[in-house]
């Protein structure tokens, strides 16, 4: 049953990326990656719970775990950059993991020019999740196990060049979350 669902995830990613659904003839799998987020809309057991879309100036991407130096909590290593900022929340639900979630969106990301891994941490190896959902994400919804939390970045450079940061959050079977930040740099701010 699992098969016929991510089936038509996959599908529904694949028949946009060709151009084949209405309106999106100019379109191919190499624009934008905010087409694959708007994907995720359509999938039937991800309810989006957070939407936003902002200019930013110095963004801090996280590129390493949360720590707490000298008692203050921080990113390992990070990045600042401006530009659009594009955050989606998903509540992962009818029994789907945020974490196959999560890997069918990076399986789909993989298939694409220009993709760069730039940090991956998966449980305890990220630091405190409390500290990802409340300071880093400001989600506190996203606060959950740490070792069930995963967090990837990748650079995409398709034209324009972003930044995408994916944040999987599981705090019961039934509370399961996917958090994306998507940034589309400003050109010569890297």
């Amino acid at each position: 049953m699992r098969n016929v669902y991510w089936g038509w995830f996959v599908a529904a990613l694949a028949v946009n990326a060709l151009g084949l659904l209405p309106g999106t003839a100019a379109f191919a799998a190499q624009d934008s990656p905010v087409l694959l987020l708007q994907q995720m809309d359509e999938f039937p057991h991800a309810r989006q719970v957070s939407y936003s879309q902002e200019q930013v100036l110095d963004y801090e991407l996280g590129l390493g775990a949360m720590q707490k130096v000298r008692g203050v909590w921080q990113l390992k290593d990070s990045e600042r950059l401006s530009g659009k900022l594009t955050r989606y929340t998903w509540q992962i639900i009818d029994g789907f993991s945020s974490l196959e979630v999560m890997q069918e969106l990076e399986s789909e990301l993989q298939q694409r020019d220009g993709l760069q891994t730039l940090f991956q941490c998966q449980g305890r190896a990220c630091g405190s999740g409390a500290q990802w959902a409340n300071r880093v994400f400001h989600q506190r919804i996203l606060y959950g196990r740490d070792d069930l939390q995963h967090y990837a970045v990748y650079q995409l450079d398709e034209g324009a060049e972003y930044r995408l940061a994916i944040f999987s959050a599981a705090r019961t079977a039934d509370r399961q979350y996917l958090h994306v930040e998507l940034l589309e740099v400003i050109p010569g701010d890297d």
